[in-house]
């Protein structure tokens, strides 16, 4: 266990956030330095076909060792962190055998990670956690399923035993800003299914997800003096307020759960002659999907007659629910779910409430259902791992392995 400690330690030290404002890939340049180094990790411990490609994607095999022909099969994750939160200076901390109370995070700042608010806590009692210092995310997401792919692929190496297929696996940049997948060479891959390690609590199994999209609104105002602006001025901040309020107000991400769909503003600035703001929108039913864009463009319709051409709505779908790609092969959340359960752990099958790189490779012709990587709270700072979880992660990585080869 110390080892899988040891190398997530190192990999969430690296400053990774990706910038959704950036046109490069990776988005940012320090996603190079991690990459670089996975590159010469992969290359330590045995694996071949170890490469990095013009946009910063790591791809490796680990060989067959059986004579038969099966499946090729491939694992992967990302190494961007998000940028909802800093991910600069990391500074873990250790949690041994937990005891159920609250966790201090600082002290100073009087930032505390209680079980009274995070219940989830209560089920990892007894075991060791990595939780933040309070003043930036962990980057568990998704550097806690790196460790696990890694360590997985380095066990098999070690226990030649195991009899396993060719497996390919592969690192990608810029997940948390949607773009991890657009330039993932999935011919190169060559894999005929993968799993992502980017799931959250122990157990999660997933190949269905949010239908996305964003919206930018922007509006045009005109200013004159208060005093004399009747039927003159146009406020872009009152019509901003008008469009959002129109919005059902109960279908927000603090209102829906399971497979309701949202819409969600995550930016709004304004002056009365210009107001713009930013949505995301999801739901897992596709028509309701297409329902949720048609009201945009219908308030957009609206407003416009109102108050005179004055509002520029940009919508652009972002991925698809990978339910409709992977229902065909559903043998492949099969074998998954009978890995879980051979090591021990309880399958949850879920949707998503979210994406992964795995939505978008299902629809480029690489099924990728979503299995756990154990931390909870992710893109903050009461993030936090159970060093456990990722252990029984790494489990099913070699048992997935191991029963592919056996099915053959």
């Amino acid at each position: 266990m110390q080892h899988i400690i040891d190398r997530f330690l190192k990999y969430v030290k690296i400053d990774t956030q990706s910038d959704p404002n950036s046109k490069t890939t990776p988005s940012t340049e320090k996603q190079w330095l991690f990459a670089e180094e996975l590159v010469e990790e992969l290359q330590e411990i045995g694996l071949e076909d170890v490469s990095i490609d013009d946009n910063a994607y790591v791809m490796a095999t680990l060989p067959s060792n059986i004579d038969e022909e099966v499946p090729v099969i491939g694992f992967i994750s990302h190494f961007d962190t998000s940028p909802d939160f800093t991910g600069t200076d990391v500074n873990p901390q250790i949690i041994e055998n937990y005891d159920g109370k609250d966790i201090v995070l600082n002290a100073l700042d009087d930032i505390v990670l209680s079980p009274d608010y995070f219940e989830d806590l209560l089920q990892y009692k007894g075991q060791t956690l990595i939780t933040t210092d309070g003043t930036t995310l962990l980057g568990a997401d998704d550097k806690a399923g790196i460790t696990e792919i890694v360590t997985a692929m380095e066990y098999l190496i070690d226990n030649p035993e195991i009899k396993h297929g060719k497996i390919r696996i592969g690192f990608t940049p810029d997940e948390e800003i949607g773009r991890g997948a657009h330039h993932f060479d999935v011919d190169t891959f060559g894999a005929e299914w993968a799993y992502t390690m980017d799931g959250s609590q122990i157990g999660e199994l997933e190949y269905e997800n949010f239908n996305a999209a964003k919206a930018k609104v922007g509006i045009t105002g005109k200013s004159v003096h208060p005093g004399y602006a009747k039927n003159k001025m146009v406020n872009a901040i009152s019509i901003a307020t008008e469009f959002l309020e129109i919005l059902p107000p109960e279908e927000t991400p603090q209102h829906t759960e399971g497979r309701q769909g949202f819409f969600h503003v995550d930016h709004l600035k304004g002056e009365i002659e210009h107001a713009e703001f930013e949505m995301i929108i999801r739901d897992h039913d596709a028509a309701q999907f297409e329902e949720r864009k048609q009201l945009l463009r219908d308030i957009t319709s609206k407003l416009n007659r109102i108050h005179g051409d004055c509002i520029v709505l940009e919508l652009e779908d972002q991925y698809y629910n990978m339910r409709q790609r992977i229902e065909p092969v559903m043998h492949i959340v099969g074998i998954a779910k009978k890995a879980m359960e051979a090591v021990g752990v309880a399958p949850i099958i879920k949707p998503i409430r979210g994406g992964t790189d795995g939505s978008q490779l299902s629809y480029m012709g690489l099924p990728c259902p979503n299995i756990f990587a154990g931390g909870h709270h992710f893109h903050g700072k009461y993030e936090y791992v159970p060093v456990e979880s990722m252990q029984k992660a790494v489990e099913v990585i070699v048992k997935i392995c191991e029963l592919v080869a056996a099915n053959r």
